[in-house]
């Protein structure tokens, strides 16, 4: 199983607009967060986690040419708003796209984007052609086995997804036990955490590392930061355990074996944990 963080930043993306903090003027490439998505590949299915705001920039800059189906965390403008240019994924391999997510995700999706899913002919250049499935309950897809993880978005119920024995939660700030059980014996846990503050809707940093304390997953990746985090300086004081991702990274996760790290082509293979 390989991962791609396709983007790594929330919702304002870093650098943020207008901003001149040390994080936002920074010309370290770490420092560059599109909006937050990755992309796994597995048996060659390639399943995407949101489409965000910059889904065609990350697309093509990482050249990603196949998509077999999509997972939805939730219906945030940051985490649907590039779902148009699913369409050209259409084209290429001449059928339609899958998408999943809460049944509350999907409703939502249908409402902010008619043109989809109504029964008109869109003419010009098209409209995506996606069929949606809600999901509660554990699901296969693509002979993998894929867990729904009910977390909330301060008072909104988002979906995370455990995928074999690596999980995904971003965009929460509270994990129910129920969930947390779900979420026992990872290799891989990638939990979002906004900044060192407080927030009513996202974990914090120290947040984050307490639910990665309780959980204690072989190794775990930060996403969904602030222009608040610095990489280099945030990685320097956390646990050996827990790192920081960044756009771009890879990693590569042996089913039954330890995974390893792979942060650019260039470098050797290090151990994930």
């Amino acid at each position: 199983m390989e991962i791609t963080f396709l983007g790594t930043g929330t919702s304002h993306g870093v650098p943020q607009i207008g901003c001149r903090c040390e994080v936002c003027i920074s010309k370290f490439y770490k420092n560059k967060r599109t909006r937050s998505s990755i992309l796994i590949k597995n048996n060659s299915k390639s399943i995407l986690i949101d489409t965000s705001t910059d889904f065609r920039f990350q697309v093509l800059k990482y050249k990603i040419e196949s998509i077999d189906a999509i997972l939805y965390t939730h219906f945030h403008a940051d985490h649907v708003h590039g779902i148009d240019d699913l369409r050209r994924f259409n084209e290429i391999q001449g059928g339609t796209l899958p998408i999943y997510g809460s049944e509350m995700t999907i409703k939502q999706i249908k409402i902010m984007f008619p043109y989809i899913f109504n029964e008109t002919i869109q003419l010009g250049g098209g409209k995506p052609e996606l069929i949606p499935y809600p999901v509660e309950d554990e699901f296969e897809l693509f002979g993998i086995r894929i867990l729904p993880i009910k977390a909330l978005h301060g008072k909104l119920e988002i979906l995370g997804y455990r995928i074999d024995n690596v999980a995904y939660l971003t965009d929460c700030s509270f994990i129910p036990d129920e969930s947390m059980e779900k979420l026992r014996s990872l290799k891989l846990l990638i939990l979002g955490a906004l900044r060192y503050r407080k927030h009513p809707t996202h974990f914090s940093l120290d947040e984050a590392c307490k639910v990665i304390a309780k959980l204690r997953p072989q190794k775990a990746f930060i996403t969904h930061i602030a222009h608040d985090l610095g990489h280099k300086k945030v990685n320097k004081e956390l646990p050996k355990n827990i790192r920081l991702a960044f756009d771009g990274m890879k990693l590569e996760i042996e089913h039954g074996a330890r995974g390893r790290e792979k942060g650019e082509i260039k470098s050797p293979l290090t151990p994930l944990c």
